[in-house]
């Protein structure tokens, strides 16, 4: 393996052996004298070293998907009348460039604000968790509505969800904002659009910093995408589904500089 290792890589200075290979006692703590000493340690430690190593490496720490893969395929058309004029398009990408200052001015403040007792910050990974935060346990168990008239008349945010309130995402660090926008998407890509899901869309999306990371770049168009694909089945421009599906396509094309992805003006 030695001769091997040579002829891959060829001696440049003439350095005598030592060490091992000449019984020469050669202390590796003391520091060199000379230059000669210098590379003659340098060459008794590359002889200790192993031939072959094996890193250790954790699976559980790696992410999923390692891999982004970015998709250039832009947004299905909608009907006539379902996309918003360019009018309302500019105002919106207005109004969020308000919202998304406001946050960033106020980030501090609300994110030192105590939260509620029955509010539990999932960690970053567990999705199911945040999942169950965001859109709550009617939403993600598809538990049939309950009946108003037996049904305690106070507000229950662990079955409705809760709403993405600032002092819960002004917690939030990117990498957070970026997972949970993951966990979001990739459960509206099996599903239907409900509100719970539009408004933590909506305020991830008003976190989500710029200039974009890959791994985010890919899930707002895969956002944009899945929302123009409902929009399709839609029958009905009294649907209110209709404009927040237009306001995430919106958001993304317009505000995030996907402009594949835009609605053109009918």
């Amino acid at each position: 393996m030695k001769s091997d290792v040579e002829e891959l890589m060829p001696r440049l200075l003439p350095v005598e052996t030592c060490g091992i290979e000449t019984g020469e006692d050669f202390n590796l703590n003391e520091p060199p004298r000379n230059p000669q000493e210098y590379l003659r340690q340098v060459q008794l430690e590359a002889s200790l070293c192993p031939d072959v190593v094996v890193a250790k490496i954790d699976p559980k720490k790696l992410r999923k998907k390692q891999t982004v893969n970015v998709s250039l395929t832009a947004c299905q058309v909608a009907a006539q009348g379902f996309s918003p004029s360019l009018k309302w398009q500019r105002q919106q990408v207005s109004n969020f460039s308000e919202i998304r200052r406001s946050i960033s001015k106020h980030r501090l403040h609300w994110s030192g604000q105590a939260l509620d007792d029955n509010v539990l910050m999932p960690k970053q990974d567990a999705e199911e968790q945040w999942k169950k935060l965001c859109l709550g346990e009617n939403v993600y168990l598809n538990s049939p509505p309950t009946d108003p008239v037996t049904e305690d008349p106070g507000l229950d945010y662990v079955k409705v969800g809760f709403p993405p309130f600032l002092s819960i995402v002004s917690r939030l660090n990117q990498a957070t904002v970026s997972a949970v926008l993951e966990y979001l998407i990739n459960w509206f890509e099996e599903r239907e659009f409900v509100p719970q899901l539009g408004r933590w869309q909506y305020a991830l999306l008003a976190c989500l910093e710029k200039p974009l990371l890959p791994e985010a770049h890919s899930l707002i168009r895969q956002l944009a995408r899945r929302s123009s694909e409902v929009r399709t089945n839609l029958e009905h421009q009294e649907d209110e589904r209709l404009s927040p599906l237009n306001l995430m396509i919106c958001l993304v094309a317009r505000y995030f500089d996907q402009n594949d992805l835009a609605d053109k003006e009918d």
